[in-house]
């Protein structure tokens, strides 16, 4: 905790000093970035010249960046407002049309979607159910996590008619269509352009099309003049990536940038005390949790993965990491969920964690070390700046955790989920997810604790719970599905396959001249024809 609030110190003089100079620093990254960016553009400076002068334009900060928008492995294309999906959540997490005006369901294993008419793809190629095909079909074949959760059999296509028939009876399947990765492009144009030029610049039906491409750094958009909901309010938006939340705040404060996502919390205050700025700091659908790899022989033993989950103080993670745009976490669903766990918030407890260790096998060694065979029980945690209260979290946890004599070493990675499927020889890892995107926790478990889903680096396979995610995805019944939830959620903290610590807020900065827009708790539809600048 000490060495928290001395964090928390040093970085409060870190912003004094280096808001003095941000403007130069933001604007060098700024100049680079365009300068790289419009070198595919020859011969439309003096155009975009007059556009910038004449539109309205906005600046975005997200916390992750992205090198490639293959739309069907990659969820920032959708976030951009590029491409859009069949079904969409609203902000009280119901399922709402979107490229589909509607759908039926014709017997447990098939569903009849109409697409909807008058709408375009950015190629000026009108939308059908052909299309749409196309699209899923490319979908399921370069991303097998979107084939796994779909499980789509077979399509048939005519005019604005869909048929789907899926390997098995799914009646959640049209919130499956949430999916980011299931947005909906153009493939004849891809053929056209060739996949590389493609997943540069993928043609879909969204508001805003991509008129230029830094990997890792922005994308340039563009108004879509002919969006089939009324073209967007804004002409040109600079969607910027940087996984570094304090240059996020400063770029804010100096506002180098409109909205700047998954800020600091310890920024928050400081942000406030500008009448310029607000932040939105809103209870969303996520979770922060310690990921354990049960191929590591340590963590194959539950005991360990017990104490481990002791060791977590959650309420100090949510008050004096997160400074109270957090709470306490008690399973993978958040609480006010319907299927949320009512039990009450596991405290630290590092007495019972000792125990659970000896049962373990582990004693205490002459440098006062917990060791098994001669061996200390050292194990590394892999972290990432993305998320800035993730590192703080692993450092609290490593401080607990040698009170008790267990060795915790941190590792901070640039990019987690890659890191985590191309390496097997880490042990714990924060992460985070949404766990309920779609008011319903169905595509977590799936995704989460069956083998091959796309939350699953560790290949986490548990028969019990597996056995109850199959009854879920066969019932359709709501209380039946919390019910089913809810046990799922008992056998992951009874077998501790994951350790959940918070769910955190979202917290977003905003100039205050941004208008017709506010964070949802999907966090998946970021740029909308509708946001504006006054």
């Amino acid at each position: 905790m000490l060495l928290l609030k001395e964090n928390k110190r040093n970085k409060r003089l870190f912003f004094t000093i280096l808001l003095l100079v941000l403007s130069m620093v933001v604007a060098g990254c700024g100049k680079s970035a365009n300068s790289s960016s419009e070198t595919g553009n020859t011969g439309q400076n003096a155009t975009a010249a007059a556009e910038n002068k004449a539109g309205k334009t906005l600046t975005l900060l997200y916390h992750f960046k992205s090198g490639s928008l293959d739309p069907h492995n990659d969820y920032i294309v959708l976030k951009a407002g590029v491409v859009e999906t069949l079904v969409r959540m609203d902000d009280k997490l119901e399922l709402q049309p979107w490229l589909a005006s509607k759908w039926e369901s014709v017997d447990d294993s098939t569903w009849r979607f109409t697409i909807r008419e008058g709408v375009t793809f950015h190629s000026g190629a009108k939308l059908d159910a052909a299309a749409v095909k196309a699209s899923l079909e490319r979908g399921i074949g370069v991303n097998k996590a979107l084939d796994t959760t779909l499980k789509i059999a077979s399509m048939k296509a005519e005019g604005q008619e869909l048929t789907i028939t899926t390997t098995e009876p799914l009646p959640a399947f049209p919130s499956e269509l949430v999916n980011p990765y299931s947005g909906i492009i153009d493939v004849a144009a891809e053929k056209t352009m060739g996949t590389e030029a493609f997943n540069k610049a993928p043609v879909g039906t969204g508001p805003f099309q991509i008129k230029g491409f830094t990997p890792n750094m922005e994308i340039n958009l563009a108004r879509y003049d002919s969006y089939w909901d009324g073209a967007a309010l804004l002409e040109e938006i600079k969607f910027k990536f940087n996984e570094d939340g304090n240059v996020r705040a400063l770029a804010l404060q100096a506002k180098e940038a409109d909205l700047a996502f998954q800020l600091p919390a310890e920024m928050v205050d400081v942000i406030k005390q500008d009448q310029n700025l607000k932040i939105e700091s809103l209870a969303g659908l996520r979770a922060h949790f310690l990921l354990y790899n049960q191929q590591q022989p340590a963590l194959k033993d539950v005991l360990v993965r017990q104490a481990l989950d002791l060791l977590i103080d959650r309420e100090s993670m949510a008050k004096d990491v997160m400074l109270g745009n957090a709470s306490a976490a008690n399973g993978p669903f958040n609480a006010n969920l319907p299927f949320g766990s009512q039990e009450a918030v596991q405290p630290l407890d590092t007495e019972k964690a000792k125990q659970l260790l000896e049962q373990a096998g582990y004693a205490q060694g002459s440098s006062g070390k917990l060791e098994k065979d001669g061996k200390p029980l050292t194990l590394e945690v892999i972290t990432y700046k993305g998320r800035p209260e993730l590192p703080l979290i692993a450092q609290l946890l490593q401080s607990d955790a040698a009170k008790i004599g267990v060795t915790l070493t941190i590792k901070t990675v640039e990019n987690v989920d890659t890191y985590l499927r191309d390496n097997n020889d880490w042990n714990l890892a924060t992460y985070s997810n949404l766990t309920a995107p779609r008011g319903d926790g169905g595509f977590f478990l799936n995704s989460a604790f069956i083998v091959g889903g796309s939350l699953n680096p560790a290949n986490i396979s548990n028969d019990e719970l597996s056995a109850i995610i199959a009854q879920l995805n066969a019932t359709g019944d709501v209380a039946e599905r919390v019910k089913l939830t809810q046990a799922a959620a008992a056998v992951i903290k009874a077998q501790a396959l994951h350790s959940y610590a918070v769910y955190p807020n979202i917290i977003v900065g905003m100039n205050k001249k941004v208008t017709g827009w506010t964070p949802g708790p999907e966090e998946y539809y970021l740029v909308t024809n509708k946001m504006d600048v006054s």
